[in-house]
C-alpha cells in the first residue's frame, strides 16, 4: 500500500500565536511552502464528528481571510458534488459565496 504524509509546521510567539506556518507534502517532493492560514477538518471515525484547526499567522490580513473562507467553502462546493452528488447542496454553498463575495467587494469599497 502507498503512504502519502503531510506535515505541518507551525512557529509561535512566546504568547503562543502563529508567526510563521510552513507545510510540506511527500507526493509534492521535499520543497517546504509557507502559508498565512490554514484551515483543517477531519471526520473523527470513532467520535462520527467533525475536529478542526483554524490557525493564521500575525500577517493574515482581515481581507485576505475573509477570501481564504470563502475560496474554502467554494472548494467544499465541488468536493460535497463531487462526494455525494448532491448538486443542490453543491449550488447553495455556491450562492452563498457569490453572495459573501458581493459583500466583502462592497465592504472594500466603503473602506477602501
Amino acid at each position: 500500500m502507498k503512504k502519502s504524509e503531510i506535515y505541518f509546521s507551525i512557529a509561535l510567539d512566546d504568547n503562543r500565536v502563529p508567526e510563521a506556518i510552513s507545510w510540506r507534502a511527500t507526493d509534492a517532493g521535499e520543497k517546504i511552502h509557507f502559508a498565512k492560514a490554514i484551515n483543517i477538518a477531519l471526520w473523527d471515525r470513532d467520535e462520527a464528528g467533525t475536529m478542526k484547526i483554524d490557525l493564521w499567522t500575525k500577517d493574515m490580513p482581515v481581507e485576505e481571510m475573509k477570501y481564504f473562507y470563502i475560496d474554502t467553502m467554494g472548494a467544499m462546493a465541488q468536493s460535497i458534488a463531487t462526494a455525494t452528488s448532491d448538486t443542490v447542496m453543491a449550488q447553495k454553498i455556491r450562492s452563498l459565496c457569490e453572495e459573501l463575495m458581493k459583500h466583502v467587494e462592497e465592504d472594500n469599497k466603503k473602506n477602501g
